[in-house]
């Protein structure tokens, strides 16, 4: 597997495995969850990303039962986690409102409740999970700064952020951010184009895709473009899934796409998509479709 560096002290490995609905499995016992990761790390997928509202706020909780009964699972990670959502479930039942918080005083909970919940002595990744409107850029800029120092926390980064909510915010850092975590799949490609990819590649920063399979959508239709994927597919020997993925991996600024499925024949075939030969004229022949009409 294929890993890269985010930043000095990080690196990941290329295809992330996505956690988001560990919780919602009909098996959550300990044994199940182990051989997920297992099944992950079987693969070279060692990053494993999180968020303190997955499951209703009890994702982390799962993950963090397994890595207590087995510890040395740890240090062949790498963990991923974000925080700012409050919404009116779990823990937070009794808000009115859904909203989001990038205090001082709430990332600090946020991250000491983490590492609770995970059983882990430090995050190696905090993403600030949306932008916050209400957001003071200093106080939460020198709250992350302060993580950092403090060891709880290896790097910062983002998730959601526009590249005007990325400067604003990093104005007010002494540590880089080194990643944001945006939408991006064949079927919801506008980070292509509205400058998104285009200014953390200039930048030399690595974006994560979330929902690189268009929310499930792709692995469903039945069009012109699933065809397609899956003549590739038949072609090497994987499936349209892995086809899909590859088209996200053979971008030159080397995204790297967050996979999410409690399927274990499902997860031991996640690094399939490292199979596919993914050429120009084929990355094209892709997006010419998802468009719907030829390039302008």
């Amino acid at each position: 597997m294929e890993r890269v560096s985010l930043s000095n002290s990080l690196e990941m490995s290329r295809i992330v495995y996505g956690m988001w609905r560990i919780a919602d499995d009909t098996d959550t016992s300990v044994a199940h969850v182990d051989a997920k990761i297992n099944t992950c790390l079987d693969q070279g997928i060692t990053t494993f990303d999180q968020a303190d509202i997955y499951g209703g706020y009890a994702a982390e909780a799962v993950l963090g039962e397994a890595l207590k009964a087995n510890p040395s699972l740890r240090g062949k990670m790498e963990i991923v986690t974000k925080c700012d959502i409050v919404a009116p479930m779990g823990k937070y039942a009794d808000k009115p409102v859904k909203y989001y918080d990038t205090s001082a005083a709430h990332i600090n909970s946020s991250v000491d409740a983490s590492l609770s919940y995970m059983a882990i002595d430090h995050i190696d990744l905090l993403l600030i999970h949306r932008p916050d409107p209400f957001m003071d850029h200093h106080e939460t800029g020198a709250a992350l700064d302060a993580l950092i120092a403090s060891g709880k926390v290896g790097n910062i980064g983002v998730s959601n952020f526009k590249p005007y909510d990325w400067e604003l915010l990093q104005s007010a850092m002494k540590n880089k951010l080194v990643t944001n975590q945006v939408e991006f799949s064949v079927t919801a490609h506008e980070a292509l184009t509205n400058g998104d990819i285009a200014f953390h590649q200039k930048n030399g920063e690595h974006l994560m895709a979330w929902s690189p399979l268009g929310g499930g959508s792709l692995m469903t239709a039945d069009n012109e473009l699933t065809q397609l994927l899956d003549k590739i597919a038949a072609d090497s020997g994987t499936d349209r899934s892995a086809v899909a993925v590859a088209w996200i991996l053979a971008h030159p600024s080397k995204i790297l796409p967050v996979m999410g499925t409690n399927n274990l024949s499902r997860i031991a075939n996640l690094s399939d998509a490292m199979k596919v030969n993914m050429d120009r004229i084929t990355w094209y022949q892709i997006y010419t479709l998802a468009l719907g009409r030829e390039v302008a």
